[in-house]
Parts: structure tokens; C-alpha cells; sequence
């Protein structure tokens, strides 16, 4: 008579996953797109502010730019450390959830600098 082990985890856990590096080259040229993207419009959201003068404008426009070039800042940092996150991980199907977890977080920065951008307050 023998004794069955059972796993915490699916069987499968610890086998290769064969769409781990399509996830993560998918994050990598999406980053390459949507990154000089952002930089671009980030650096021409300063122009928001020529028709109210540096000292004139709004208190939301302020706000929406501190955080444009905050997100530019330190965003990239962030999508740096999460891309290279995705792609250092171990390819196993164990790991696939933080995979597709910090390839989210890989492009969250850019698209939300670019999604402030279009919606710049007057």
C-alpha cells in the first residue's frame, strides 16, 4: 500500500510556462510605444500654461501638472524595476500571476501621464 502526497498547488505549478516570454516582450514594446509618448506630451503640457501665465492659472492645472511630472519622475523608475521584474521572474507557471501583475504595473505610469495630459483642466 502506498502513501499519496498531496500539493498546496496544482499539479502544474512548477512547469515551464511557454507564454511568459510573450508577456513580458509584449510589456517591453508596449513600454517602448507608450514611453516616448509620455515623455512627449509631458514635456509639452507646459504649454497649458501660456495662456494664463506661470502665476495665473488654476489650482487644478497645477495639480494635474505636479502630478504629470511626478509620474515622469518617479513613474519610470517604477516601470524600469517592473519590466525588468517581469522579465527576471522564473519562468514557471507558479509565478505567472506576479508576471502579469508587474506587467501591469509596467504600464500604468505612461498611460496615466498620458491620459492627464488629455484631460488638462482649463
Amino acid at each position: 500500500m502506498t502513501t499519496q502526497h498531496l500539493t498546496a498547488g496544482p499539479a502544474y505549478a512548477d512547469t515551464r510556462d511557454p507564454r511568459a516570454a510573450v508577456i513580458a516582450t509584449m510589456t517591453t514594446a508596449l513600454l517602448v510605444i507608450l514611453g516616448p509618448v509620455a515623455v512627449m506630451f509631458g514635456g509639452l503640457s507646459a504649454m497649458a500654461t501660456d495662456s494664463c501665465g506661470p502665476d495665473n492659472c488654476s489650482a487644478a492645472l497645477d495639480t494635474s501638472l505636479a502630478w504629470v511630472y511626478g509620474l515622469l519622475t518617479y513613474g519610470s523608475a517604477l516601470s524600469f524595476g517592473s519590466l525588468l521584474t517581469t522579465w527576471l521572474l522564473p519562468w514557471k507557471r507558479r509565478w505567472s500571476a506576479a508576471r502579469v501583475s508587474a506587467a501591469v504595473l509596467t504600464l500604468l505610469p505612461p498611460v496615466g501621464v498620458v491620459m492627464l495630459v488629455c484631460t488638462l483642466p482649463a
